[in-house]
């Protein structure tokens, strides 16, 4: 059965940065549209924004919702800008898109094959929480000790990163972007 399609309005919010201006924006869902959504971690879903489609990986927002990044071309395919009310419309993806590999796991399982034959029976949503969980330290070096760790577990049969929090609510390791006011 075709999951439902979840349709809300939100606003088209331009980042904070500093520095050169953003090209792209992005929205921050309603907590009840996200409730609606199969993870509270990321949710890969279709949908449309202003009726032009899309696909698009939702982030966990660390508030219990999520947020997606809204490129140029989109924006401007819908006709719409930043402040501006959007009508959107999300189903959840039938399949996970496969995440990309950083460089340095990628060698390292090559340099392991006990973990690397555990890391190709993992799910896509699986294999991007261990990217996640390497990829949020903030330290190379602390990124470069858990690919060692990934890898010894994945070797070991672990198939899930332990203690990890798909949300960020707890661990407050992931956050939308803060928008220019």
């Amino acid at each position: 059965m075709p999951a439902a399609t979840i349709r809300f309005k939100a606003k088209l919010l331009q980042p904070r940065l500093t520095g050169r201006a953003a090209s792209w924006s992005f929205v921050v869902l309603p907590k009840t549209a996200s409730a609606r959504l199969p993870s509270r971690g990321m949710a890969t879903v279709d949908g449309t924004l202003n009726t032009i489609r899309f696909r698009a990986t939702l982030q966990p927002d660390g508030r219990k919702s999520h947020w997606f990044k809204v490129s140029r071309q989109l924006r401007e395919s819908a006709g719409a800008a930043a402040g501006d009310a959007v009508v959107l419309e999300l189903v959840p993806a039938a399949r996970a898109p496969e995440p990309k590999v950083p460089a340095k796991l990628r060698l390292a399982l090559v340099a392991a094959p006990a973990a690397r034959a555990v890391w190709l029976t993992l799910t896509p949503v699986a294999r991007r929480d261990w990217i996640h969980w390497i990829t949020s330290a903030k330290q190379a070096a602390t990124r470069a000790g858990r690919i060692g760790k990934a890898c010894s577990m994945l070797a070991g049969g672990k198939r899930r990163v332990c203690c990890f929090d798909r949300s960020g609510f707890y661990s407050k390791s992931l956050r939308a972007p803060t928008a220019a006011t």
